[in-house]
């Protein structure tokens, strides 16, 4: 596991970016495993000017969300598609049918989440993971006590989630209650893990990573498993 430790959010931004540029200039038909929320909004923005400057393309690349709330059009403003065309896929080459998000309106939802799983084993797995941190330790939304042994999957959101994610919604009681996600063992077969992580809410979170053990009640300590893990932070 390698820290790198920044003095600014925008650094942070510009090393991951710097990485993905490297690994589709090395490899254009990588595959991605995509994040959201606020903490890779800056790393899209420098993804986007990579592109915009000629320097990468995303023609033959997939790209694989981490998770989708349940119950929420993929054309609505709170939803993960959403988000992803609005700070990445509508700046890039990547053909539509490339980049992949979990169905949260799929009639059969295990049905969706088998599928989604064998996506990404048909593409040939993820080559690159980008990842955030919750305050619990919660990668992708696999909350505390989440078996390793999981793939794709519904989960039930922490209520510290929900609270986390309502400044998205109009209304905290809009946030939905259910998600699908990547399980932890679907993230932990990409090849390579970059997990972001900024500001002061985040520090006692990455000091448990560092010093405590490996236990299914705090799920990101399950990347001390990992053989290539990089971890980019700063407050």
């Amino acid at each position: 596991m390698k820290w790198i430790k920044v003095n600014t959010y925008d650094e942070m931004s510009k090393m991951a970016a710097a990485i993905f540029e490297k690994q589709l200039i090395e490899k254009p038909q990588s595959v991605l495993g995509m994040a959201t929320g606020g903490t890779p909004e800056g790393f899209y923005k420098e993804l986007v000017q990579c592109h915009m400057k000629g320097d990468i393309s995303f023609a033959e690349v997939n790209t694989f969300n981490l998770d989708e709330y349940v119950g929420i059009a993929a054309e609505e403003a709170t939803s993960y598609h959403n988000y992803m065309y609005e700070h990445l896929f509508k700046h890039i080459n990547i053909p539509r049918q490339n980049a992949h998000l979990p169905n949260g309106l799929a009639e059969d939802l295990e049905k969706e989440c088998a599928y989604y799983d064998k996506l990404i084993e048909q593409n040939g797995g993820i080559d690159l993971q980008l990842l955030g941190i919750g305050v619990n330790g919660h990668i992708g939304f696999n909350e505390p006590g989440t078996s390793f042994q999981t793939r794709t999957h519904i989960v039930e959101l922490a209520e510290k989630t929900r609270q986390d994610n309502a400044k998205y919604f109009p209304e905290e009681k809009e946030v939905p209650k259910l998600a699908i996600t990547m399980g932890i063992e679907t993230i932990m077969e990409a090849k390579r893990i970059i997990l972001l992580a900024f500001g002061e809410n985040k520090t006692e979170t990455l000091k448990r990573i560092q010093q405590e053990g490996i236990s299914e009640e705090f799920p990101a300590s399950c990347l001390k498993n990992h053989p290539d893990v990089t971890i980019i932070y700063g407050s």
